[in-house]
């Protein structure tokens, strides 16, 4: 939730630190970047510590960072806390996977990650709406109060809940590098980026996009955002049992309605309805891509886990920079139903690469025989 609060607060954060609209904005820049970074290098940098202390510990720093925005006097303090939780979501993502394949058997390792990333589905929904009617209310810092608040909660359930875990037996940077000279690695990385990257040039731009293809009004804009949000809940929540069955089902299946959903909002000939559709189509498919990247890794690299996981993390952090830049520079040079097409021609491109790739001979119990 923390992670997208400031999409709603810009405005009011820019007016109280006497900044521009588009400096606040670097809050969010700032907390991929980082999150890149720590996604990549946490298991370096601890290799041999509890990740039930790494996963409290990361909490508490996001529940820092929150406090520390919501007392902010100026913006590069300010951008200093969002750097903080940019480490605690990239270093939290990087161990996921791990930790979720030593918590349950392994052919429920995906309805597991969909468990796990049902919370970022249900903050998309709920984080941006909830901040601009409580900024109106409390103002932009009690909302980060209240960041920190949910962030307290979550650290006492961890604490209570999370077994001891050790780390994986192989770690550190050369486990890293041996994870980087794998071939199947690399291309499923680059299908990741091409299918990331592809909704993101689409999605970041999707008001314009919507409003050059219909002549929907800022209400059908809200509720189509809302229509997206709900089919990406449910998107996220069906994608663990269709993963646990058929990884490759699940691999083509998914990126195909993200591109199914982006093309068809072309063909809706001004149509509400179909714009909704074509809408829903997308946020189901999109619902799907995490759980899935996630668990393609897991069973590519079921002995670095841990590295795969942070890889993946990284990858997607940066093909959010990478799909926001081209979509902007399609918007103004070309057109904003440009972002549609290349987006959908990405997405499924991405899924065909990573669907063509064969696994290694491994399987998903082996990564819970301890």
């Amino acid at each position: 939730m923390s992670e997208f609060l400031p999409a709603s607060l810009l405005p009011r954060i820019a007016d109280d630190l006497k900044v521009s609209i588009g400096a606040a904005g670097q809050s969010v820049t700032v907390t991929a970047i980082a999150g890149a970074f720590a996604a990549l290098l946490i298991a370096v940098v601890l290799p041999r510590m509890d990740r039930r202390f790494v996963m409290i510990g990361l909490t508490a720093l996001a529940i820092l960072s929150n406090v520390i925005v919501a007392l902010a006097p100026s913006l590069p303090v300010l951008l200093l806390a969002r750097v903080l939780l940019g480490v605690a979501l990239g270093g939290f993502w990087a161990m996921a996977t791990a930790m979720a394949a030593k918590l349950v058997p392994g052919d429920h390792l995906g309805r597991a990650l969909t468990i796990i990333n049902a919370g970022v589905s249900v903050a998309t929904v709920v984080a941006v709406p909830l901040g601009a009617w409580l900024g109106e209310v409390w103002g932009w810092r009690g909302v980060f109060f209240l960041g920190a608040g949910v962030g307290l909660v979550a650290l006492i359930a961890q604490t209570t809940t999370l077994p001891h875990v050790r780390p994986t037996a192989v770690s550190g940077l050369r486990a890293l590098g041996a994870t980087l000279r794998s071939g199947i690695v690399i291309a499923g990385l680059s299908a990741v980026l091409l299918i990331f990257g592809g909704h993101f040039s689409g999605f970041t731009y999707i008001r314009p996009a919507a409003e050059s293809v219909s002549n929907i009004d800022a209400g059908g804009l809200a509720v189509m955002l809302l229509v997206f949000g709900i089919a990406n809940v449910l998107g996220t929540a069906l994608s663990g049992p269709i993963v646990d069955r058929s990884l490759r089902a699940a691999i083509f299946l998914f990126p195909l309605l993200v591109a199914a959903g982006m093309l068809t909002m072309l063909l809706t000939s001004g149509s509400t309805a179909g714009l909704f559709i074509a809408v829903a189509l997308w946020g189901f498919g999109f619902g799907g891509v995490p759980t899935t990247v996630l668990s393609w890794g897991a069973r590519t690299e079921p002995a670095r886990l841990e590295q795969i996981g942070g890889l993946i993390v990284t990858v997607c952090n940066i093909a959010i920079a990478v799909g926001a830049i081209v979509g902007g520079v399609l918007v103004d040079n070309v057109s904003a139903s440009a972002t549609l097409i290349i987006g959908g021609v990405l997405a499924i491109l991405g899924g065909l690469v990573l669907t063509s790739l064969r696994r290694r001979a491994h399987d998903i119990p082996t990564l819970v025989s301890n």
